[in-house]
């Protein structure tokens, strides 16, 4: 992300800052909705409450519980028996989701994350490195998380916030789990991301520029230092600095300067600077 996830999906980013600002600030996805001065009092159907989103999850447990109730009370002949698998199937449901669900709002953990990394990059400014951050991919509603230019290369850095209490796993270096979680479609789109952005910036310059996409995980101890799923850079989010300096010098500054002023035309930032 952890369970801001859903199965199959993969993560959405969102941004950085987003404590900071004030409510007319803040990205129009999660607006302010304004008071009445005078609300009516209404009052909540049966059918309003099981409609309401929130209560997606004790719909399920419910029917868990009674399709488990259903075939206890059919193999056993058994109304008690029934009743038990019942009561068992919702325990089991409720614990499942424990495990892979957590409270903390997707956007607010991928707002820490975006934090850390960029905490990391602004040290790397001495070293000649320029980032940008939050910066939108134009006709989509994908972002790049961190632009960062500098003497190695380029790079597209996503920074993830994801539960610890979910193991990080690879199969045959195409595959990666969070948990159950496939997430393939992140590691699509962090690849889309910095493809895209390449294109515009070399159109912009009338040149090639390779971009180096990757995933910073934070949160779940990763069992690797650098591993390259699908095209993309996974590692954790600790290692961004290590990642990036530790490779050889590639462009000068001037290089540097041109594809940083070009990109910040390209790109523009998702969101209004705090």
């Amino acid at each position: 992300m952890d369970s801001g996830q859903a199965p199959e999906d993969g993560n959405t980013t969102s941004p950085i800052w987003v404590g900071d600002r004030t409510a007319d600030e803040r990205p129009p996805s999660r607006p302010a909705t304004p008071a009445a001065e005078y609300a009516p009092v209404e009052r909540t159907s049966l059918r309003a409450l099981l409609d309401d989103p929130r209560y997606g999850h004790l719909r399920r447990r419910v029917l868990v519980a009674v399709a488990s109730g259903i075939v206890g009370g059919i193999l056993f002949s058994d109304v008690r028996l029934g009743i038990t698998c019942a009561v068992l199937g919702a325990i089991v449901d409720t614990v499942l989701r424990a495990r892979t669900h957590s409270t903390v709002p997707a956007w607010r953990r991928a707002a820490v994350a975006e934090r850390q990394t960029e905490a990391q990059l602004k040290r790397m400014e001495r070293g000649g490195y320029r980032s940008l951050h939050a910066r939108a991919i134009p006709e989509s509603e994908a972002q790049i998380d961190h632009l960062v230019v500098g003497p190695t290369g380029v790079y597209a850095v996503d920074s993830e916030k994801w539960d610890k209490r979910l193991p990080v796993r690879v199969q045959s270096h195409r595959k990666l789990f969070h948990g159950p979680f496939n997430q393939k479609p992140r590691l699509d789109e962090a690849r889309w991301e910095a493809s895209r952005a390449s294109e515009l910036i070399g159109e912009a310059l009338g040149r090639e520029v390779t971009i180096i996409p990757s995933l910073a995980i934070y949160g779940p101890a990763i069992p690797w230092k650098v591993l390259t799923v699908r095209d993309v850079d996974v590692f954790d989010g600790s290692r961004v600095r290590k990642w990036i300096t530790k490779r050889e010098r590639s462009l000068t500054d001037a290089e540097i300067d041109e594809i940083y002023e070009a990109a910040e035309r390209v790109l523009p930032a998702r969101y209004p600077e705090p």
